[in-house]
């Protein structure tokens, strides 16, 4: 019986008896003892008051428990309870969640990341790029955790998903972030740079959702009230189309089609699915690295026409935007915070433009 079937059921009566999220870590200790033979009879064996710590033997294998919060968490007021007038900060919505960013070593990842830090999540960093993790969930403190992952690869983020299970028992926020841009003319573009960006951009989604969304449905089983989301970033190229960029914006319009399916599949679940289209965040490595960067690309394969230099590129783009600049982290982590906030929204693609990509009808 794995770690992967009995923890997020675990999690989810600390949930449903204590209404905050917890942290479920392996412990040795044990104030009450559960013995059934299947995980069914487990999800209907949990007391209403349960006590921090919990060992658990399903068909023989026993596994111990420790439930905990990250910093001082109390429970938030939904449906009806929640007052109109209500003033908290937006931001409390994630305070002692446990969250997971693709892609959370840079750029937007790693403001997302420490925009959830910085409102009291515990934050699952996972990345290709092991060492930019690490060195982030470093420099972040304990209330975070680097996971190496290859989010196109169904193996790894089946690992990753019951490394999950093991370390904090469930999830309550995924945002998968992770995603790469090859710039280039139909009639030019390599067919696997094609297949790459898409790849990363939209199998990666499916994947996450299909292994993560998993164990959120697990841990629903014994929090029956309790609501989790994946926010997936996508992106303004997911509701207009872009010249010179079809893998790109191809691959996030498919992502608005997945969202919106896996909206209407996963609501069972209690599982929140909408996606975020950010505008242009010019200061971030995707555009802005001197080699692999948006700006080198689009100079170079002549998208703006007759610019000459990097500046020239910038400008072109800013002069796009009715508020005059790119997007900053800050303006994603709101939209996110809306999302999360918002229990009766489902299936959204948010802009979030400064008005260079308006809702239409």
């Amino acid at each position: 019986m794995s770690i992967l079937e009995i923890a997020p059921l675990v999690r989810g009566a600390y949930l449903a008896a204590r209404n905050v999220p917890v942290i479920l870590s392996p412990s040795d200790e044990t104030e009450l003892e559960l013995s059934v033979e299947s995980v069914d009879q487990l999800a209907e064996a949990f007391p209403v008051d349960l006590p921090d710590t919990v060992a658990v033997t399903v068909s023989g294998e026993r596994h111990g428990f420790r439930a905990h919060t990250v910093g001082d968490v109390s429970p938030l007021p939904h449906g009806k309870d929640a007052q109109a007038s209500a003033a908290e900060p937006r931001s409390r919505v994630v305070a002692g969640k446990v969250a997971l960013v693709t892609g959370g070593a840079q750029g937007f990842g790693a403001e997302i990341v420490r925009g959830l830090v910085a409102s009291g999540a515990f934050v699952y960093i996972a990345d290709l790029n092991a060492d930019g993790a690490a060195k982030l969930a470093d420099e972040l403190g304990p209330h975070t955790a680097a996971l190496t992952v290859n989010v196109a690869d169904e193996e790894s983020v089946a690992a990753m998903t019951e490394q999950i299970a093991a370390t904090t028992g469930g999830l309550d926020l995924v945002v998968s972030n992770a995603g790469i841009v090859r710039a280039g003319s139909v009639l030019e573009q390599d067919a696997d740079a094609f297949r790459l960006t898409t790849d990363i951009n939209y199998v990666a989604f499916f994947l996450v959702t299909k292994h993560l969304g998993g164990l959120m449905a697990a841990q629903r089983r014994t929090a029956p009230a309790w609501t989790t989301d994946i926010v997936q970033i996508n992106s303004k190229s997911g509701l207009v189309g872009s010249n010179k960029n079809g893998a790109y914006a191809g691959s996030k319009f498919g992502g608005i089609g997945l969202v919106q399916s896996f909206a209407l599949e996963l609501v069972e679940h209690g599982i929140k699915v909408n996606a975020i289209c950010p505008g242009n965040f010019l200061d971030g490595p995707l555009w802005s690295d001197p080699d692999r960067g948006l700006f080198v690309q689009y100079l170079r394969s002549g998208k703006v026409p007759g610019a000459t230099t990097i500046e020239e590129v910038r400008r072109f783009y800013e002069a796009k935007v009715p508020l005059n600049r790119g997007t900053y982290g800050s303006d994603v982590m709101r939209a996110l915070y809306y999302l999360v906030e918002q229990e009766y929204e489902t299936g959204q693609a948010l802009p979030v433009t400064g008005g260079q990509v308006m809702l239409s009808s």
